[in-house]
């Protein structure tokens, strides 16, 4: 039979000989042990905490993660441009839609209705959405932006489902652009 090496204890670094396997940590003493089944006690209750925590969330908790995700994705892919309103260079970038997020849903996520916007149109101005129009036809083409309008007038809800589907693939996008 193969002998077990030794190995020190987390807890109090004595020099201790594994009984079971070569994964433990912690020798026998009854102070190591104590402080053992304290640090996996918290390990299973973070555990439970997360899916409680998650059994909790409602369709608005997942709207807001969403929202910051999506614009966080947008302030990346937009990066060293120009604010799409007032075309100068942004001191703080905001993510700003032209169609309003709160009233039409169904392109609240929509990638062609959201651009980087400087604090000051997207903010003190509400958009300065004439100006907004204007560039974003010029951004994106005429068809493409009528597209953008016809979807904007229907309405949609969102389930759990699509959120976090929606999150997730921000989350990807965010790290292909991080790479």
């Amino acid at each position: 039979m193969k002998q077990q090496r030794q190995k020190k204890c987390k807890n109090c670094k004595k020099p201790f000989t594994p009984i079971r396997s070569t994964l433990e940590k912690y020798c026998k003493e009854s102070e190591c042990v104590r402080v053992w089944v304290a640090i996996e006690k918290e390990k299973a209750w973070k555990k439970t905490k997360a899916v409680k925590k998650a059994e909790l969330m409602t369709v608005q908790d997942y709207i807001k993660i969403a929202q910051v995700t999506f614009n966080k994705y947008i302030r990346l892919r937009d990066t060293n441009q120009v604010c799409i309103s007032c075309q100068k260079q942004a001191k703080k970038e905001n993510a700003g839609h032209f169609f309003n997020a709160n009233n039409h849903w169904n392109v609240r996520f929509d990638e062609d209705n959201v651009h980087l916007q400087c604090e000051h149109c997207n903010t003190f101005l509400s958009g300065n959405l004439i100006e907004y129009q204007g560039n974003l036809i010029n951004k994106l083409g005429q068809e493409k932006y009528d597209a953008l309008v016809e979807r904007a007038r229907k309405t949609r809800k969102f389930t759990i489902e699509e959120l976090k589907k929606i999150i997730e693939t921000y989350k990807q996008k965010i790290k292909q652009w991080e790479k």
